[in-house]
């Protein structure tokens, strides 16, 4: 039996005590007043990412997959999406098999398509070139050859066919996510309504709300779908992120890295779906036209920065596990601190700073 003491936050309250964990599992919750102040969260999951430590998942190689995500484990994401970029579908398709090993191993719970099938004029810092209207001949194909692999797509809702394909994305269990559009309210609802459950970076790559046209941000608001946030108050004001997530509400919220190789490293140059991205004091932008590439951010200071801007911890951490665990269908599994579950979890100093991380009740760093 393993012992983990301090301020332990629950899905409902955050209890100072003992944490004990029997194996892999979380075995029970002892109050003890006397634990001590560390912050004990559950080990995060991440549904957007597309690498880190220098190594990323946008091309489809799995040696490079299985070093991004061990990159991100040891600052505490437990579970994590492999997010590609809009590719050719030849990529596409070599990557649901070169990762199916990882989804079957534990490195990885799936992968994140995001794109091809997205806006031009709010394509943000994916690849014009590999810009197109959904194909159903494609997604069937990913879809069936995928199944357990393919977890999720962002398709925006008011291109030729998207709605269709949203429809097929969800009678197959794959996530439909409403991301880099310039869709109406009414058609982003329409999106929402015909299947879509998740709003890809909410605000990113989006047509800007107005008064007399909301929009696909106030429609997704509005709606029933996810959010996903970038807390790495570059992407988001903190005051943005805070009023979004309150509106939304931890159930309807989750925090999200959109991280990429250059997370961890030094400024330089760095690749995202074949274009040049500069990355100068944290901040990654395309070179061609200073586009927002991405983010250098991690988990857990996303967590940090959420709880800065003013959210409670409870609701932060249910944010960037419990939600995003549930999108995934993995409740009964993992995603929170209640015993039963997996022993993943991350401990904080009081300040919320990074101190150690267990997966499986295995202590990685």
């Amino acid at each position: 039996m393993t012992r983990v003491s301090g301020r332990i936050v629950t899905p409902d309250a955050v209890v100072t005590g003992h944490l004990d964990l029997d194996d892999d599992l979380i075995a029970a919750i002892v109050p003890d007043e006397t634990a001590g102040d560390d912050v004990i969260v559950p080990g995060f999951v991440d549904l957007h990412c597309h690498g880190g430590g220098g190594h990323t998942f946008t091309t489809g190689s799995a040696p490079a997959a299985r070093e991004a995500a061990a990159f991100h484990l040891r600052h505490g994401t437990t579970t994590i999406m492999a997010s590609l970029v809009s590719s050719p579908f030849a990529l596409m398709r070599s990557a649901v098999d070169d990762y199916r090993p990882l989804v079957d191993d534990g490195t990885l719970a799936g992968i994140h398509f995001e794109g091809p099938y997205l806006s031009g004029i709010r394509c943000g810092a994916q690849n014009p070139a590999f810009l197109r209207d959904p194909s159903m001949a494609e997604i069937t194909e990913l879809v069936s050859e995928g199944s357990g692999v393919v977890r999720m797509m962002t398709i925006a809702p008011e291109l030729p066919g998207a709605l269709e394909a949203i429809t097929y994305l969800r009678d197959h269990d794959v996530l439909a996510a409403i991301g880099h559009t310039d869709a109406t309210y009414d058609q982003t609802h329409a999106g929402v309504a015909a299947g879509a459950t998740v709003a890809t970076h909410l605000f990113n790559g989006m047509r800007p709300l107005h008064h007399r046209e909301p929009g696909p941000v106030v429609g997704l608001l509005s709606s029933t779908a996810t959010v996903e946030l970038i807390a790495d108050n570059i992407h988001l004001h903190p005051g943005m992120l805070a009023f979004a997530a309150r509106d939304a509400g931890p159930d309807r919220a989750i925090l999200i890295t959109d991280a990429m190789d250059a997370t961890g490293m030094p400024d330089g140059r760095y690749e995202l779906g074949g274009q040049e991205v500069i990355v100068a004091d944290r901040v990654a932008r395309l070179a061609v036209n200073g586009s927002i590439a991405g983010s250098t951010l991690t988990m857990d200071v996303a967590l940090r920065n959420a709880v800065t801007a003013g959210l409670p911890l409870i609701d932060a951490a249910r944010m960037a596990s419990t939600t995003p665990a549930r999108l995934l269908g993995l409740t009964k599994t993992l995603g929170a601190l209640t015993p039963g579950l997996r022993a993943d979890l991350v401990i904080l100093t009081p300040d919320l700073t990074l101190k150690s991380v267990l997966r499986s009740g295995t202590r990685i760093s």
